[in-house]
């Protein structure tokens, strides 16, 4: 199985850090953001990886470059602006083949272990991973009902930016749309699945929460 590691995005809300290097460089504990995914991913199996880029994208190609130091083989996806979540996907899935994928949030950090995660079922288009709801998300994103993805507002979790996808789901015409109407329409039709986790889940948005994550990792 492939995956896609989404590192499009400006960081915003993290200047001036961002202003001159590509929020996946940002360091943590010795090595950028976009290296912790990558060991992670390799050592749960995933050697065949896409990353997307658009801000700085000819920095994160100089560092992480075809993955050979890494011990994987890493092809780009490179956006001449950022397509958001969904347009950036389905930019990629020439890269990403005709199978299921897992695609990682570039500024998330999180400890689930993706060697555990499920094969989709059947009649599934993708599978979603949700997380207790952080202090900047308190009203949630989905809730689960039976195992399956809901829009119900009752007991509503975070989306954690971790997701198995079947390419019919993100295939579209539009060059630049986000991800989330796509889910909630796929969830009103049963077709998405879903679990909750309840381990250490930080979205990394804010210089603060940079520093957080650097704690956490401090020996």
């Amino acid at each position: 199985m492939k995956a896609m590691i989404l590192a499009a995005g400006r960081g915003e809300r993290m200047r001036p850090l961002t202003d001159n290097t590509p929020k996946p460089l940002l360091k943590v504990a010795g090595h950028s953001l976009i290296e912790h995914h990558i060991f992670k991913l390799k050592s749960a199996g995933f050697t065949e990886l896409v990353i997307n880029t658009a801000w700085l994208a000819e920095k994160i190609h100089r560092q992480i470059g075809d993955g050979g130091n890494y011990g994987v083989s890493i092809q780009y996806s490179d956006e001449q602006t950022a397509l958001e979540t969904g347009g950036g996907i389905n930019k990629a899935l020439p890269l990403l083949g005709n199978n299921t994928f897992l695609v990682v949030n570039g500024d998330v950090w999180c400890d689930y272990d993706y060697a555990r995660l499920p094969s989709l079922k059947p009649d599934c288009l993708a599978h979603l991973i949700l997380v207790n709801n952080p202090p900047h998300n308190p009203d949630g994103d989905f809730s689960i009902n039976q195992g399956m993805l809901s829009n119900a507002a009752a007991a509503r979790l975070t989306f954690s930016g971790i997701g198995l996808y079947r390419p019919q789901l993100i295939k579209s015409d539009a060059d630049k749309f986000p991800l989330a109407p796509v889910l909630r329409q796929a969830a009103d039709d049963k077709k998405i699945s879903a679990e909750y986790f309840p381990g250490l889940w930080i979205d990394i948005g804010t210089t603060d929460r940079l520093e957080q994550v650097n704690t956490l990792l401090q020996p």
